[in-house]
């Protein structure tokens, strides 16, 4: 069997925030019932040439807002995945939401429909920070999606925060968290903002119209995070997330995200998706007429492109096992394990990294443990993680 997770674009938003350089646009509503058309295509055709034993674990989808669909559209793609893959029993099956964006009966129909987990942004408690990240959500709105949520029968909520927002402090930070954990969520992910070329964020930063804090601010809220979590009882497994246990002791950590972080093989889907299949890296046209045009031309391609294809990038072993390690040091609990690489690439971890995990761990950045089978950040690597991933590019 080929465990795979299974990745749908969704790029229609009410809104575009501030931030976001995510392949969303706003103000395409008349495109969506072609876009799912084409997006049920794309699914069948590339399920066509499809290697024998794929099973899929996980299916998200991401976006854009996906909670900006009805029920029924988003059903519709789910059911074209089941009818053309094989799809494990217990399968983690999320969707991304905007608490401005929701209605009560949505969450019932998507429980009704399959789906088991939900990622709600929330990003902050403060109303003026919701104001200038653009969002179109209040606290109330947040509040109001995960009670509903929870009456609908979800039993695993993610929520998003952002720190490191111009003007925020250590206390309305605090006060966001402290709102978030008292909505009792499965999981959370705490995302520190970044200004990305071309974004509105960036524009106001160039102008001078704004100043974004500085890292050892940043730095200051992310330390804080990493205690107030642990206080309140989550695991943090990755640079950005953190997980409760079930009530079997099971951390609830995002199955989708870890096929990610492990290396492991994904199928995109949509426009603007990424996919990851053995050597081989792909990604698609952006633009969502484009999109739908080249689905409809039903040009064939090989697996697991589709005729929306834009890149195809195939991946030597050198530059797969620097993947390898930048994805998994990602992993704060279980970091890399040496047993792992030799597995995957039939060669020692310090023979071919050892240079620079001795110059990591001189520093202080990484360490061992499990006796010496695994590496991992360590608490400052954490705080310094993407100069512990440049060594690896």
């Amino acid at each position: 069997m080929i465990p795979v997770s299974i990745y749908i674009h969704i790029p229609f938003c009410v809104h575009r925030c501030a931030y976001c350089d995510f392949n969303t646009y706003a103000g395409m509503e008349k495109w969506i019932p072609a876009y799912i058309e084409a997006l049920c295509r794309e699914i069948s055709v590339v399920s066509e040439t499809a290697p024998e034993g794929i099973i899929v674990q996980t299916i998200f989808f991401g976006g854009g807002t996906p909670s900006y669909l009805s029920a029924s559209l988003l059903n519709k793609v789910l059911h074209t995945v089941r009818s053309r893959f094989q799809v494990m029993e217990k399968a983690e099956i999320s969707l991304e939401a905007n608490p401005g964006t929701v209605e009560p009966r949505l969450f019932e129909e998507l429980r009704e429909a399959g789906f088991n987990r939900l990622s709600i942004g929330m990003q902050s408690a403060i109303p003026k920070e919701l104001k200038f990240l653009t969002r179109i959500h209040t606290v109330e709105d947040v509040q109001n999606s995960v009670i509903q949520a929870r009456m609908a029968g979800f039993q695993n909520i993610n929520l998003d925060l952002i720190f490191g927002i111009p003007g925020q402090t250590i206390q309305t930070w605090k006060n966001s968290l402290e709102f978030a954990l008292s909505l009792q969520p499965e999981h959370v992910s705490l995302y520190s903002l970044t200004v990305e070329e071309g974004t509105p964020l960036n524009h106001w930063v160039e102008e001078g119209k704004i100043s974004m804090p500085s890292d050892d601010d940043a730095a200051e809220l992310y330390e804080y995070s990493m205690d107030a979590m642990a206080e309140a009882g989550y695991l943090q497994y990755e640079i950005s997330n953190w997980a409760k246990q079930d009530l079997n002791g099971d951390w609830l950590m995002c199955r989708h995200n870890l096929q990610y972080w492990r290396y492991l093989p994904y199928l995109g889907f949509g426009a603007g998706s990424h996919g990851f299949f053995e050597n081989t890296r792909i990604s698609n046209v952006l633009g969502i007429p484009e999109y739908i045009n080249r689905i409809k031309s039903l040009s064939s391609h090989q697996f697991p492109a589709s005729a929306a294809v834009d890149q195809i990038l195939i991946l030597d072993r050198q530059e797969q096992m620097k993947e390898f390690m930048m994805v998994g040091l990602r992993l704060t609990h279980e970091g890399v394990s040496l047993l792992e690489f030799y597995h995957r690439f039939g060669v020692s971890l310090l023979e071919v990294f050892g240079k620079e995990i001795e110059f990591l761990l001189a520093r202080g950045l990484i360490e061992w443990f499990n006796e010496n089978k695994r590496l991992r950040l360590t608490k400052r690597g954490k705080l310094l993680g993407n100069q512990v991933f440049l060594y690896f590019v």
